[in-house]
């Protein structure tokens, strides 16, 4: 017997993630690649296997931690067989595999046979498949659910979008007071099914424009579960039980992500939603926890506190949506503490127990209750990449143990015929990302030389007020050790943010001390998913700070705060007082 150090492998791109669920104790007998514990990034959970068998002599971690590559996981001892050194490491995402697994081979005919075939109507897939066809080839659409679209179109973006806009002339009602403005209007009635149908209408008007489209691209779809049969065909097989080979030349994956549901909760209890539950509108609760202080969760907060509901939202980390810059989290948070009943973070969900008057929450925390009993609770604590449910391994494609596809700058997985797209390869797990991937996809099928290559993508947070933020974040600039020039302009000094109401806003923006490029941008305020735009173009073109400072920015604007910020940075701004620098 020998005992090892059990550590974290690569995590990708992430300097650091968190720990949202143990999944083993002092004790247990495990086996190579079982889960040790789940973590979670801005978006999305992975597990961390085991890279041997054995048995966990001590644990070295628990909930809430924050690791890294390297990290220290466990102690386990193992049998003296084992092949595994105590030093090695399972890696989560390699760019070149060692070994692939064995394609199956397939010697029927084809059903139907396509030039490019494209697993998943998402934004990333259908981008992919009407691409392909505008290129000339003749393509087929795999799509599971009976409507195109895919999660982002249907139980996603687009209707959490439509939500949060009634949400926000909900809530911009509510701040007109007589008092202030000489206005005043009455409590709103809210219909549940009228707004639902709302919402149903627009991804609608949606899922029949993409129907449409594919239409007159002559875009074939077929409608099912699709899995790899081989490196050359795909087996879909519908609602009805009814099956078909699909053959292809080339094939695009864009299998897309699901929901993260942690084992211990009681998911059996019609009062305890994912985010696709939230989006139905079944009920406004009177008290709504909601487990999650990412993205996804803060939306549906939004929403839900907008129309009535005293809203608790409860977060692991130090402080809501990991990943994006403290100066703008700390004004967003004495925000939402203003609209919102309670906000906990470090803390950790111990138990739901669901009982007659309620779902009782059991907390871990320094400054949550023990415990506190809440009407519904909404769980939102990531997504997972779907790359494991679809036999990608009988065409030879190698999943790893998170169900990331591998894939290299031109979208290419290790079969050469297959890519992969969207958020199966990996973070950040977005539209927008998923649609850039899809064509340079769809291109590279098409013998064209490109590649995945740019410089920033920008995350938004769709809250009240916004969150948006694109390239490196002052803490990720500290890490790495470079020198940097840093404005922030208060959207309090702004006209236009006076006159609308968003003065807590703030801009802010980083550039290079010696090249003076913009190295990344942060807005905090109102339309912030508007404004960074421009700032993610000025990253990926290389403009330095004399390029913004100089651009005339109309006024009053709230764009004009990006151009005001980087005079911040230059020290030559008047429309704040700020002391000389030497």
């Amino acid at each position: 017997m020998s005992t090892i150090e059990v550590k974290v492998p690569d995590i990708g791109d992430f300097d650091s993630v968190e720990i949202i669920e143990v999944l083993v104790a002092v004790g247990d007998q495990i086996a190579a690649e079982d889960s040790l514990i789940t973590v979670e990034s801005d978006k999305a959970s992975m597990e961390i296997p085991s890279p041997a068998s054995g048995i966990v002599t001590s644990l070295k971690v628990s909930v809430g931690d924050e690791i890294a590559q390297g990290s220290l996981i466990l102690l386990m001892e193992t049998s003296a067989q084992t092949d595994v050194e105590p030093d090695q490491e399972t890696p989560v995402k390699e760019e070149v595999p060692a070994e692939a697994p064995a394609a199956k081979s397939f010697s029927g005919i084809a059903d139907v046979q396509a030039e490019v075939v494209v697993l998943g109507s998402g934004p990333g897939g259908y981008t992919a498949a009407f691409r392909a066809a505008d290129l000339g080839k003749k393509v087929i659409l795999i799509e599971k659910e009976p409507v195109l679209g895919g999660v982002c179109l249907n139980v996603g973006c687009i209707p959490s979008k439509a939500l949060l806009h009634v949400a926000e002339v909900v809530s911009e009602a509510a701040e007109f007071t007589e008092e202030d403005l000489g206005i005043k209007f009455a409590k709103p009635k809210i219909d549940n099914i009228k707004l639902r149908a709302y919402k149903d209408g627009v991804i609608s008007k949606l899922t029949g424009g993409l129907k449409s489209m594919a239409k007159q691209r002559k875009v074939s779809t077929v409608q099912g579960y699709g899995k790899f049969t081989s490196a050359n065909t795909i087996e879909v097989e519908a609602a009805d039980g009814t099956k078909q080979t699909v053959g292809f030349e080339n094939c695009i994956i864009a299998a897309g992500s699901s929901v993260t549901k942690l084992a211990f909760i009681p998911w059996q209890d019609e009062r305890i939603w994912d985010s696709t539950d939230a989006l139905e509108l079944h009920t406004i609760p009177n008290r709504l926890l909601v487990v999650g202080g990412g993205i996804i969760g803060l939306e549906m907060a939004t929403v839900y506190s907008a129309l009535g509901a005293k809203v608790t939202v409860v977060e692991l980390s130090p402080g809501l949506i990991p990943g994006a810059d403290r100066d703008l989290i700390r004004p967003f948070e004495k925000a939402l503490k203003k609209k919102y009943e309670n906000i906990y973070t470090s803390t950790k969900v111990t138990e739901l127990i669901p009982g007659n008057k309620g779902i009782t929450c059991k907390f871990e925390g320094a400054k949550a209750p023990a415990e506190d009993t809440f009407d519904n609770v909404l769980v939102a604590i990531g997504r997972s990449p779907n790359g494991k449910l679809i036999d990608a391994d009988k065409a030879g494609v190698i999943i790893n143990e998170q169900g990331f596809v591998n894939v290299d700058n031109q979208m290419r997985t290790n079969v050469n015929n297959i890519f992969a797209i969207g958020d199966v390869v990996g973070q950040p797990m977005l539209a927008h990302k998923a649609t850039h991937e899809a064509k340079i996809a769809a291109e590279v099928i098409d013998g064209q030389k490109r590649f995945f290559d740019v410089r920033t993508i920008p995350s938004v947070a769709y809250t009240s007020p916004e969150v948006a933020w694109c390239g490196q974040t002052e803490d990720e600039l500290k890490a790495e050790g470079i020198e940097y020039i840093k404005g922030a302009f208060p959207w309090a000094a702004s006209g236009r943010a006076l006159s609308v109401g968003a003065t807590n806003g703030v801009t802010k923006v980083l550039y290079d001390k010696s090249t003076r490029r913009m190295l990344g941008a942060g807005i905090l305020g109102k339309n912030a998913g508007e404004l960074i735009a421009e700032a993610a173009l000025a990253i990926e073109m290389g403009a330095e700070m004399d390029d913004i400072a100089m651009t005339i920015h109309p006024h009053p604007t709230l764009s004009e705060t990006l151009n005001f910020a980087t005079e911040v940075a230059e020290g030559v701004c008047t429309d704040i007082y700020m002391p000389k620098k030497k």
